[in-house]
């Protein structure tokens, strides 16, 4: 994760925490309140719900939390197995890092390794560009 993701997530997580810290004093103070009013009258007290803002800040802060988780994330590999094989190709393990500049640990190479390392298998690119080759150089090997 980058330090703007780190933060913002640290953020979020300061804000739910003060929504928690409030939740909890209001909830105290609830049942302070009906405590002296049952000793005070003998109806039955109605229980208060939690005050809007409190569950506005709640709500805020999961949002943030979810930003900041999401923004400091690696990006998504290729769903396509031809486009992730592409990709690979014109890029190489420098195309999967991570945010911090590592390659990424599910990198695996080549997914196509196998079909290419057969005996029958035929390498049309590189067989292509040996004919290049061949026909720049006047056809001499």
């Amino acid at each position: 994760m980058t330090w703007i993701s780190k933060t913002i997530t640290a953020l979020g997580g300061i804000l739910l925490a003060h929504a928690c810290y409030s939740a909890q004093e209001h909830s105290s103070l609830q049942s302070f309140r009906t405590t002296a009013a049952t000793l005070a009258s003998s109806s039955i007290p109605t229980a208060a719900s939690l005050p809007i803002d409190i569950a506005i800040e709640t709500v805020v802060a999961t949002f943030i939390i979810v930003l900041g988780l999401v923004s400091g994330t690696r990006p998504l590999r290729p769903i396509q197995w031809r486009v992730w094989a592409g990709k690979l190709e014109r890029e190489g393990a420098e195309g999967f890092m991570d945010n911090e500049g590592e390659v990424n640990k599910d990198y695996v190479g080549n997914p196509f390794r196998n079909l290419e390392a057969r005996p029958g298998f035929v390498d049309v690119r590189r067989q292509r560009r040996e004919f290049t080759e061949w026909v720049k150089s006047g056809g001499k090997k």
